[in-house]
């Protein structure tokens, strides 16, 4: 989601970039505006694309429009359009919007149906997954499909919130990963408990899934990142086989905590591989980086007792590794972007084998 306009927020495009090594980006123009009666209010929320058989991209987007309701309020109307293109111009057909609540179960709101994630089946079927608002007043994962990409159908509920991962879901995703199946969401007002913290949360649910009566199990629940910038996780399928991951590095709570002077706001984070080790997901950097990391420091045997500063590591951007044997002491503390009046700390407490990172000191709330 895009606003070519301003930093703030207002009718959303679709911005376009394109990388061949996930590191380098290439802006392009924008690839969707609001400019179709299925999205010419609030605009063309997020989706996602997958390629189609003549090699063209199908792009799958909410749409929203806003309707008077009987007792005269003004409400956002959520539904699914598509468009197609070249990687470089795309346009939108006239049946859509493709989806839209008559194609949800009943009690559904249309007021709470967006988010699809497209991707093709191994027999050449389209398959997306989006959320809506159940009957209850929370979320759910719904599954659709289709034959050519245009002509769309309800097929099943893949997993339903019941008011116990927060309440309304976003962006979902749902894939194979190691021989299991996997539920990425991103549930609103969760509660603190446990690994989840209050508010925005990014969920996965991974098990097992019948592709013939499309039921999906789950076996295990996992918070996706203990950090509160990150949303909206997005994966694609690379080349050569590898499940890629990238994320908003932000959150709704701090959308307004805007830098002075800034041209730009919203970034996503650096892109991570996905694997399945013990029946959880694990995550590292995609292995791109390893191409341009920089000339290596290394200090061995250090014996630290108060605080130590070591030569050669400098700069806002590195890949730290640190070993330590603490011995007697509490704890350990790494400062990070340090300076006279600022930096953010990762702790080490080697007696709960716990990690604690600390931004209080990073900046104001305005920088």
């Amino acid at each position: 989601q895009y606003n070519p306009y301003d930093v703030r927020w207002a009718p959303m495009h679709w911005g376009h970039a394109v990388s061949t090594d996930l590191l380098h980006w290439e802006y392009l123009p924008c690839a969707l505006a609001p400019d179709s009666p299925a999205d010419n209010g609030p605009g063309c929320f997020s989706g996602s694309a997958t390629e189609m058989d003549d090699g063209k991209q199908l792009l799958m987007y909410t749409s929203v429009v806003a309707e008077k309701q009987p007792n005269g309020e003004m409400r956002d109307i959520q539904t699914q359009s598509i468009a197609i293109g070249d990687c470089l111009n795309y346009e939108k057909p006239a049946c859509n919007p493709v989806l839209t609540q008559k194609d949800l179960p009943e009690g559904f709101s249309k007021f709470d149906f967006r988010d699809p994630k497209i991707w093709r089946e191994t027999d050449g079927t389209y398959s997306a997954v989006t959320v809506c608002l159940a009957e209850d007043g929370s979320g759910a994962a719904a599954l659709f499909q289709s034959k050519d990409g245009f002509d769309w159908h309800f097929v099943t509920v893949l997993e339903r919130c019941n008011n116990q991962y927060g309440k309304m879901w976003e962006c979902p995703d749902f894939f194979p990963l190691d021989g299991k199946q996997v539920l990425v969401l991103g549930p609103m007002e969760k509660l603190r408990k446990g690994e989840f913290h209050n508010g925005h949360n990014v969920i996965a649910f991974s098990g097992s899934y019948d592709e013939a009566t499309h039921t999906f199990t789950k076996e295990n629940v996992q918070l996706m990142d203990g950090g509160i910038d990150f949303y909206a996780t997005q994966t694609t399928l690379a080349p050569d086989g590898r499940r890629i991951m990238t994320a908003w590095l932000q959150t709704w709570s701090d959308t307004e905590d805007k830098p002075q002077g800034c041209k730009w706001f919203g970034q996503t984070i650096c892109p991570r591989e996905l694997h399945i080790k013990d029946g959880r997901i694990v995550q590292a950097p995609v292995r791109e980086l390893d191409a341009v990391h920089g000339k290596r420091t290394l200090h061995e045997n250090v014996t630290v007792q108060s605080e130590t500063s070591l030569e050669g590591i400098k700069g806002r951007v590195a890949n730290l590794t640190v070993t330590v044997q603490p011995g007697e002491y509490r704890s350990f503390t790494l400062k990070l972007a340090a300076d006279a009046d600022h930096h953010t700390s990762l702790t080490y407490d080697p007696y709960t084998s716990e990690l604690t990172l600390d931004r209080s000191y990073a900046g104001s709330r305005a920088d």
